[in-house]
């Protein structure tokens, strides 16, 4: 979880791609997270290429922060750390994944992984963010003060 301080905390989070999310905001931004294989990669490692994977940018350098472990509802289980650092959410670079478009039409279609980032306050973010997650921001905070 990237963070920064202008006037006030402020953290990254992403808004995923492809047409199952173009609707959906409350509730839909995450951290930039992903999917990773324990025996070939440690978690830090794999929370840092997921990072410039999906904002095409690399984890600034800095002391991360562990905030632990959550769990989301569908069983997902997200581990995260915090950084300070700073980028421009409006021109992040995302990969691509590539799924069967419309449904049933045999048709394969590339899409972004996350479609925009943008920064939000920690009360913004609140309302944002996916719900497990939301414990992230309140051991950032703890973690801070």
């Amino acid at each position: 979880m990237l963070y920064r301080r202008i006037t006030e905390l402020e953290v990254l989070l992403v808004h995923p791609g492809g047409p199952y999310w173009v609707n959906k905001d409350k509730g839909a931004w995450s951290i930039p997270k992903g999917e990773y294989d324990s025996a070939a990669e440690a978690a830090f490692e794999a929370a840092s290429r997921e990072f410039g994977e999906e904002v095409g940018s690399p984890v600034p350098e800095g002391v991360p922060l562990a905030l632990g472990d959550v769990t989301q509802k569908a069983g997902k289980v997200v581990s995260a750390w915090a950084i300070a650092g700073d980028l421009d959410a409006g021109s992040i670079i995302s990969n691509a994944f590539s799924m069967e478009w419309p449904p049933r039409s045999g048709r394969m279609r590339d899409f972004p992984e996350v479609d925009r980032a943008g920064w939000f306050t920690i009360e913004a973010a609140r309302l944002a963010i996916n719900p497990a997650q939301a414990a992230f921001l309140d051991r950032l905070i703890a973690a801070l003060t």
